[in-house]
């Protein structure tokens, strides 16, 4: 199987890295990918943006699967314009994507499926802003209608900063506030089929104690011993399930990766959102865990032979994702400097520790640089979460960029939590 990844994150190097080990994978491209794709992948400069133009190279590479990462290009069309020339595509539709691309489509869609989530107003003008803030109080959640890498939603207590945020968007989801730990679930769907993946919980603020701004995410682990283990199944029934067949019931059926934000409330499980992509940094500690080759998988899903597909093996043991990002993250991250250790990591701590690759680049010179607000996505596995929190931090602290961030406190207290059980 010829393999094309779009995209150039720590997602897409994470899909990268698994494909590259499928023995069914015969030839791997992505595009336009990063300096740490490059090492198991080829590199293509074309704009991912550009469906035609990822066609075009998906037809030259004679492809037999396209692998779409980023939640842009989806919205953008990509999938559609590849799926036009007959080559199979992971990833929705334009239209099946808005279930990502906008918060209030969302909503509707879990309006009618009766999918749990939480009360939200629809908001366009000033005054209507100001009557869902006073209908919800404090904490007050805004989110951003459209895409925004991660950084549209502002949850404060400060009505201030609320109303700043709303004001800002042009169209904005006004919600109440979820309490209680939350759960990232994927699953792999084909439009009728759906096959759940292993929960993750990644960490959305900045800094230790989750405090600071939100960021696209800091860390992530898996599995979950917390988690009620019929979670899946009833996220499954009540949310996955119904949500894939009410796109189908509306003519746009959804086929790719459906991608569950979920808070589990003192009322039962709520969806605080959709994405219609595999989530950075989750990605990267579900795949670490799954066994199954992923170009099959991703394969059946793009051609709706998932019904067929043998179920999924994962690992017994752990893994943890730290994100090393650069000065000044989220606001105005700081690019072009140095990374240094990258080599360390792989003599003294692989396979059981690796590095992935987000925002870099390589110079003239073959140095790898910061290129983006998170930089590298420092991965671990273990027998379980203290072993693999330790062998990632270990890989960390091998690494040297100047000004660089990253929290300490990825999986410490469940950690700490199921050791001592």
């Amino acid at each position: 199987m010829k393999v094309l990844v779009i995209g150039g994150g720590a997602r897409e190097h994470a899909l990268c890295r698994s494909l590259s080990l499928d023995p069914d994978v015969t030839a791997l491209h992505c595009a336009p990918g990063n300096a740490g794709i490059a090492e198991v992948a080829e590199l293509h400069g074309v704009n991912a943006l550009d469906g035609q133009a990822v066609a075009e190279l998906a037809a030259g590479l004679e492809a037999d699967l396209v692998v779409v990462g980023p939640e842009a290009p989806l919205v953008a069309g990509v999938a559609d314009a590849v799926r036009d020339r007959g080559i199979p595509v992971f990833g929705p539709s334009a239209e099946a994507a808005q279930l990502e691309g906008s918060k209030a489509f969302a909503k509707d869609v879990m309006a009618a499926a009766a999918v749990p989530t939480a009360r939200s107003y629809v908001c366009t003008t000033p005054e209507e802003i100001d009557e869902a803030l006073d209908a919800f109080g404090a904490p007050y959640v805004v989110k951003d209608d459209g895409l925004a890498a991660g950084k549209g939603v502002v949850v404060t207590e400060d009505v201030e900063a609320a109303r700043a945020h709303a004001l800002a968007c042009d169209r904005v989801v006004i919600e109440e506030f979820l309490d209680g730990p939350e759960v990232s679930l994927f699953a792999v769907t084909d439009g009728e089929t759906v096959v759940p993946l292993q929960p993750a919980q990644d960490f959305k603020r900045a800094y230790d104690g989750d405090e600071g701004p939100n960021t696209g995410g800091m860390g992530a682990y898996s599995p979950l011993p917390w988690a009620d283990p019929k979670l899946v199944d009833e996220v499954m029934a009540t949310v996955l399930q119904p949500t894939v067949d009410e796109l189908r019931r509306r003519g746009t059926p959804f086929s790719g990766l459906l991608y569950a934000g979920l808070a589990i409330t003192s009322r039962g499980v709520r969806v605080i959102e959709f994405n219609a992509r595999f989530g950075d940094p989750e990605t990267q500690v579900v795949l670490a865990r799954l066994k199954t080759p992923l170009a099959g998988l991703l394969h059946a899903a793009a051609t709706g032979t998932l019904a067929t597909f043998p179920p999924l093996r994962w690992s017994d043991g752990a893994a943890v994702t730290v994100v090393i990002a650069s000065h000044n993250y989220p606001d105005t991250p700081r690019t072009g400097d140095p990374i240094d250790g990258l080599a360390d990591v792989v003599a003294q701590d692989a396979p059981t520790a690796y590095v992935l690759h987000a925002g870099t680049k390589r110079d003239d010179s073959g140095a790898v640089l910061s290129a983006g607000g998170r930089v590298l996505s420092v991965t671990a596995t273990g027998s379980d979460l203290t072993t693999a929190r330790q062998r990632a931090y270990r890989a960390v602290d091998r690494i040297s960029l100047d000004g660089s961030q990253h929290r300490t406190d990825i999986a410490a207290k469940v950690a700490d939590e199921a050791a001592g059980a």
